[in-house]
């Protein structure tokens, strides 16, 4: 390796380990293995609760920097989301650069599942992006730290319908902190994104006679949903630009940012997608100098982690329910703190998980 290479090297290997310092991840693992074509990072954020869970995400990223920050990212919102839902699991995320649909293999899975294994318990994978409760179940061959496979293998299977659950609740709750009544009913929501969990979260909205926009990058899928529930499809230059009460993201991250907020017309953003904000504190301070209420993605999109988290006890779909319910009184209390202590509910929402993080971690030296 000539001296050039090895300063790169070097200035990288740096540049990562700031970047876990100042995000303050325990552990960032990556995975490589040219037979299978595998090229994955598992990201530890935090393992004061318990071991770290997270979802794994298959996805075609442009490059290994885009990869890394979504892990850690993620694994540092699924700190914060656990903590908040009272569960006894850390914070962890990993993904797998490819195109799900030319690049999974049977092979590639399996060797994923070598590395987790390799980990120790330290991180159980979950279903995200791009994996399924099936992809999940040939994970599992190779390690048993795997969460959410299918019920056929002892697993909970699908945790779409419980996160869906918990963004409805938010929503709910941010009604009532807004008007002082929990009703949907005529309240205008677009929901961008109508895959696992927008489409369930449509069907809940629909239930409450709710005035329901979608849309979604595949047609067809819109177009189904279209039909089944007679709500009103959009173009995508529409989504952040309709007129309603509350807008729904529950696609990728990202779609809050500086272009974006200054067009939007909603009064509150509830949604299911994980890291909304592209830039948390400048683009939370953003949407609150435009009075536009933005519950925290982390805190109601928990019902997926509840669900999958069970799995390391015994596993039951009422107790996942009911602690899912938590939501409603959980963003409550972050709204009502917001509002107190005169700061974001972004922040409101990280004192709150961070107060219960320390409370445990001072137990914890006792064991």
């Amino acid at each position: 390796m000539s001296n050039a290479t090895k300063g790169e090297a070097g200035s990288k290997q740096f540049d990562l380990l700031e970047r876990m310092n100042l995000s303050e991840h325990e552990m960032v693992v990556f995975c490589r293995d040219r037979e299978t074509g595998l090229n994955g990072i598992i990201g530890v954020h935090n393992t004061v609760l318990g071991p770290a869970m997270g979802g794994l995400r298959m996805y075609p990223y442009n490059n290994e920097s885009q990869a890394l920050d979504d892990v850690l990212r993620l694994s540092r919102a699924m700190t914060y989301k656990s903590s908040l839902a009272g569960i006894n699991v850390g914070g962890g995320k990993a993904v797998i650069i490819g195109d799900p649909k030319k690049d999974k293999s049977e092979a590639l899975l399996r060797r994923f599942g070598q590395f987790v294994d390799s980990l120790g318990g330290k991180f159980y994978a979950a279903a995200d992006v791009g994996i399924k409760p099936a992809d999940l179940d040939t994970i599992k061959l190779e390690t048993p730290y795997v969460s959410g496979v299918s019920p056929l293998r002892g697993g909970s299977g699908d945790s779409a319908p419980l996160t869906a659950y918990g963004v409805y609740l938010g929503m709910k709750a941010a009604i009532l902190h807004m008007e002082g009544q929990d009703k949907l009913q005529g309240k205008r929501v677009m929901v961008q994104g109508v895959g696992k969990v927008g489409s369930k979260l449509v069907k809940h909205l629909i239930d409450e006679e709710a005035e329901v926009y979608i849309y979604d990058t595949d047609l067809e899928t819109a177009k189904s949903l279209e039909r089944e529930f007679q709500v009103k499809r959009v173009e995508n230059e529409q989504v952040l630009t309709l007129d309603v009460d509350i807008l729904a993201p529950c696609a990728l991250g990202g779609i809050l940012n500086e272009h974006s907020i200054p067009n939007l017309k909603c009064r509150a953003v509830v949604g299911g997608a994980n890291n909304q904000l592209l830039v948390e504190d400048r683009d939370s301070l953003a949407l609150q100098d435009r009075g536009i209420l933005f519950v925290p993605d982390f805190m109601v999109n928990a019902g997926g982690i509840v669900n999958v988290s069970l799995e390391l006890q015994t596993y039951h779909p009422e107790v996942a329910k009911r602690i899912t319910e938590n939501i409603y009184d959980t963003t409550l209390k972050v709204l009502e703190l917001s509002e107190k202590e005169k700061m974001s509910p972004l922040d409101a929402a990280k004192n709150l998980a961070e107060k219960r993080l320390r409370e445990i971690g001072k137990i914890r030296l006792y064991r």
